[in-house]
């Protein structure tokens, strides 16, 4: 068998001139039909996907982040207003609590005069009826004693004006 060298072969006849004329065809056909405008028109609609894709994801993180400041502002808010709530609360019960004190207070005091009152109504009365039994006593005693000291017509006359006196000095 009989092998040939490639360097020994003409330029023409070789294969990898041919594999080269191949080439250049192919790529001058690429070029012809505007393959590499196709390629860099596809590679630049893809970047400029890319680069809206980034905006929107840029933008949408711009959104988020506005809304968490909006919602912690809104927590802060509810909070401070919670807060407040709670204070208003917290004096208003400390208001009622000491208006329930003197309310309390006023109502002992006046329940103590009330008390006061009764038991001098209650002396006062006592005292009327002691009297007047001291002078039922005194009367009874007075008629006794002049009915046997002073009779007749004259006795019982003494007696009764005796006793109208003493029962408008008394009382």
């Amino acid at each position: 068998m009989y092998t040939v060298l490639a360097a020994e072969l003409p330029f023409f006849e070789r294969p990898e001139t041919w594999v080269g004329v191949a080439f250049f065809i192919f790529v001058g056909l690429l070029i012809y039909y505007g393959v590499p405008k196709l390629i860099g028109k596809a590679l630049d609609d893809r970047a400029d996907a890319i680069r809206n894709e980034l905006d929107e994801a840029r933008r949408l993180r711009e959104e988020a982040q506005s809304l968490l400041a909006d919602y912690q502002k809104k927590a802060r808010e509810a909070e401070d207003e919670a807060q407040g709530i709670i204070d208003q609360a917290r004096r208003e019960a400390e208001a009622l609590a000491a208006e329930t004190r003197n309310s309390l207070q006023e109502s002992v005091v006046r329940r103590g005069k009330q008390a006061e009152e009764k038991i001098a109504r209650a002396e006062a009365q006592a005292l009327t009826e002691v009297r007047a039994a001291a002078v039922e006593a005194a009367i009874g005693t007075a008629e006794k004693i002049l009915k046997t000291k002073a009779g007749g017509e004259t006795g019982g006359r003494l007696i009764n004006e005796g006793i109208q006196a003493l029962r408008g000095k008394l009382n």
